[in-house]
């Protein structure tokens, strides 16, 4: 059992926890709580180390069985308080390698998130862009670390089933209109100001949502890529909604199209 916050592994936890360069340069991310190590193991994604406390749930017990005893360390409650970002550990916490999920070679429903940089909103974005059926997500440059770990948490591990790219413009102009197809998706950016409300918009074609940021709206990037720009009609002195909310209404507008 680890005892001491100054062990050298509980020590490179806490900097994965709070470092974005150290998990990007090391590859791995951190999970926390039962619910999404067990959602991690039943996508496939095996963890390198777990740490866990003497005091966890059957149900967290039922996941170290799962796993070599080579990658499971006991701590005692006061470390896992240490290396945890939460202020009430659940008593399990894994460290897992990054893997990029492919995009599928047939688009027809991708997400576009424009430089937002709240860990909250994105994880609740992601969220939902899984629920909806999002084929898979693109965030611009200038995004919050989508391995970070409030955006882990407020994700509730759509990270293991929706492809996810940070890609740069010239990438996304590729992904979104490729060579061999030019016309591509129809890309649509959500805009206060925009001049079609967002349920008069055709989203049975192939289609690219953009959201932008919660500050300064989207780039002039994401304004040049859109072919369209839509609005949600809201009631007199509203300025705008949040941009999870904005993206929720959109994506599932997007899904009650179809299934109509």
């Amino acid at each position: 059992m680890i005892t001491s916050s100054h062990n050298p592994r509980i020590q490179w936890v806490r900097r994965l926890q709070r470092q974005p360069h150290q998990r990007q340069s090391e590859g791995v991310f951190i999970v926390e709580g039962v619910r999404l190590v067990e959602e991690a193991l039943l996508a496939g994604w095996q963890p390198d180390w777990v740490l866990y406390t003497p005091d966890l749930s059957p149900r967290g017990q039922s996941i170290l069985q799962r796993l070599p005893a080579s990658a499971v360390e006991q701590v005692s409650p006061a470390i896992m308080r240490v290396a945890s970002d939460t202020q009430t550990p659940q008593g399990i916490l894994a460290v897992i390698p990054q893997r990029a999920l492919p995009f599928p070679i047939d688009l027809n429903f991708v997400l576009l998130l424009d430089a937002i940089r709240d860990p909250g909103n994105l994880g609740t974005i992601l969220r939902t862009a899984a629920a909806a059926g999002v084929q898979g997500v693109i965030l611009s440059p200038g995004s919050v670390d989508p391995f970070s770990p409030k955006v882990l948490r407020s994700a509730m591990g759509a990270h293991f089933r929706l492809p996810l790219a940070l890609l740069d413009w010239k990438e996304i102009q590729s992904l979104l209109r490729p060579a061999s197809h030019p016309s591509g998706l129809k890309t649509y950016l959500s805009d206060v100001e925009g001049s079609l409300a967002y349920t008069l918009a055709d989203f049975h074609l192939p289609t690219a949502l953009i959201v932008g940021g919660e500050a300064e709206g989207a780039s002039a990037e994401a304004r040049q890529l859109a072919e369209a720009r839509v609005h949600i009609p809201m009631a007199p002195g509203v300025e705008s909604l949040n941009a999870a909310v904005a993206a929720a209404v959109l994506l599932f507008e997007v899904v009650r199209q179809r299934n109509s």
